[in-house]
């Protein structure tokens, strides 16, 4: 062991706060959190320990159960909801990246109109957007936006979009898009111009047309931002609360609903603590199958560099 010289005491003194704070409000309530949901704690506030084992989250995945059936929806709207945010979010990133690599003319202008949405919460995101997809709900405005929405050509946008159950989850992924754009597209941006420009030279000296350059040159150097962009789009969307309180709510036939939504409801208005709790170790895991992989994967190149 090395020697506990006053240097070294002084800057454990220092981060200890940091550690027990994390270790108290971070994983001991993640461990409370496990434990409550094995137990039939409900609609008291007083806690009711008493142990159930895995029936809170055999309720989840049971489809003749309530809970169970919103549950299983909410699955299938996070995995819409996941699979096209990446998408939109990612190529809409990666072309607006590659119009800015052009240096263009006012290149900083249009940056800071593409990352502006960033700076920008959710909860404002989701509002805007409500009363764009659905001004009739709206009382303000309603009706020049409506007569606008007719004249180009877009009155059924006056429905709104997130009112109809086969729609759903899928107009909040075009709010998220907007808002998330911008990031991804800082992320390939400083990408691109990472890439020395030799490469692409003796690409066009051996023949090679701007479309195989990208493809064979610059999108394989690029993976590694892609897979961040990924894992870090992709966590926000597994956990997505707030754009969706803000736009839709839950959404006509749970529609729009996911599990943190059916969390919060659950727990803090149906005050089924133990139920509420299944669903966030549920979530939890789902964000640690993501996240967790990729950081092994990160710690590894980093060891071996």
């Amino acid at each position: 062991m090395r020697r506990l010289t006053r240097d070294r005491i002084i800057s454990i003194i220092l981060i200890l706060p940091s550690v027990l704070c994390i270790a108290l409000f971070v994983y001991g309530f993640i461990g409370y959190t496990v434990f409550v949901s094995f137990t039939k704690w409900s609609g008291q506030l007083i806690p009711d320990y008493t142990v159930v084992g895995l029936s809170n989250y055999q309720r989840l995945f049971d489809i003749n159960d309530v809970a169970g059936q919103r549950f299983l929806k909410d699955l299938s709207n996070t995995a819409w909801f996941t699979v096209l945010f990446l998408i939109a979010t990612i190529v809409i990133g990666f072309l607006l990246a590659v119009l800015l690599d052009q240096r263009i003319r006012a290149e900083g202008l249009f940056r800071n109109i593409y990352l502006f949405p960033i700076a920008i919460s959710f909860i404002v995101t989701g509002v805007v957007w409500r009363w764009m997809l659905a001004p009739g709900t709206e009382a303000t405005g309603a009706a020049g936006v409506n007569l606008l929405l007719e004249r180009l050509g877009l009155g059924f946008l006056k429905s709104g979009w997130y009112t109809d159950p086969s729609i759903g989850i899928k107009a909040v992924v075009i709010a998220a898009t907007w808002q998330m754009s911008g990031y991804t597209m800082a992320l390939y941006l400083a990408g691109l111009r990472s890439i020395p420009d030799e490469l692409r030279e003796a690409a066009r000296v051996d023949g090679a047309s701007e479309f195989q350059i990208y493809r064979y040159v610059v999108i394989p150097l690029l993976w590694p931002i892609t897979l961040s962009a990924v894992i870090i789009l992709g966590h926000i969307s597994l956990k997505i609360f707030d754009l969706i309180v803000a736009m839709t709510g839950p959404g006509t036939g749970f529609s729009t609903d996911v599990p943190a939504l059916f969390m919060f409801d659950t727990t803090f208005r149906g005050n089924q603590f133990a139920q509420g709790a299944s669903i966030a170790i549920v979530l939890l895991l789902m964000v640690a199958v993501l996240v967790v992989p990729y950081l092994s994967y990160s710690s590894r190149r980093e060891a071996e560099r």
